[in-house]
């Protein structure tokens, strides 16, 4: 583990923000791929990284409880601790991309988002959330559109921004009239499950970043198995050839903080 100073905090929604911080090693991190941050007196846990290089990467973190209150509560200077980069990450493939991401699971898709459109892909994104007051980087994905012509849709289930209904309904629909060379995913499971299913049922590849809890990120204590898979070392971005493995619990079933399998 590193210590590592936070050089700069930017809020993202009301209970969300990027943490700005210098680390060597994350320097060339690749989208998809996730640090273990320590926050001091308080816990370790996963975050995905967000943004990477220019000197400065970022971890984009929801209030969702104690630890992650504690981290969106810390300022400038601040120190904090770093483990990681771990796992996989996304691969660019073709020429034309669909990025679906819905709620904080849109922090790893920013990174991704940006390397496809200088890669010169032909990028679509969708990007939903509840209500507007949840939808991630949408000045980001704003400017990018209109600097280089990512197409680019918001839905919100209560019809605050952009198409009301889910980002799923609207895959849906743009499957039937355009045909995609692979389509990136990440989310909650549930929302993960229906668009694999839309990409087989369309015959496209795909690449979905999964969530579990993590305590070590090394393959070690086993807290983040999903079938035969471990998200950590396994992980955490997986393509339709290993999601069709843990179909049967993709979307249906994950571990609780005792390691238990139950429903979601």
């Amino acid at each position: 583990m590193r210590t590592v100073r936070i050089r700069e905090t930017r809020p993202e929604t009301k209970k969300t923000r990027t943490i700005f911080f210098e680390d060597e090693l994350c320097f060339s991190a690749k989208p998809g791929q996730f640090v273990m941050v320590w926050i001091p007196g308080v816990d370790e846990i996963p975050l995905s990284l967000s943004s990477a290089g220019d000197m400065l990467s970022s971890v984009t973190v929801k209030e969702v409880g104690k630890a992650t209150r504690a981290l969106n509560n810390m300022k400038k200077e601040d120190i904090i601790g770093v483990r990681g980069p771990f796992g996989n990450n996304f691969k660019t493939a073709g020429k034309e991309a669909l990025v679906v991401g819905g709620g904080i699971g849109f922090a790893p898709l920013m990174m991704l988002t940006k390397m496809l459109v200088e890669a010169k892909v032909n990028t679509s994104v969708i990007e939903g959330a509840r209500t507007r007051d949840e939808l991630l980087f949408l000045n980001q994905l704003n400017r990018l559109s209109a600097e280089t012509g990512l197409n680019l849709i918001f839905t919100t289930e209560d019809g605050s921004h952009g198409t009301k209904g889910l980002a799923t309904d609207v895959v849906r629909r743009v499957f039937s009239s355009t045909r995609f060379d692979v389509i990136y995913t990440c989310g909650n499971e549930v929302m993960i499950r229906k668009v694999y299913l839309l990409a087989r049922k369309n015959k496209t590849i795909m690449q979905a970043s999964l969530e579990r809890i993590m305590r070590c990120a090394m393959g070690i204590c086993g807290s983040c198995v999903i079938g035969g898979y471990r998200v950590c070392k396994d992980g955490p971005v997986f393509d339709e050839t290993q999601l069709k493995k843990v179909e049967h619990e993709l979307g249906r079933f994950k571990r609780n903080a005792k390691g238990e399998r139950v429903s979601i």
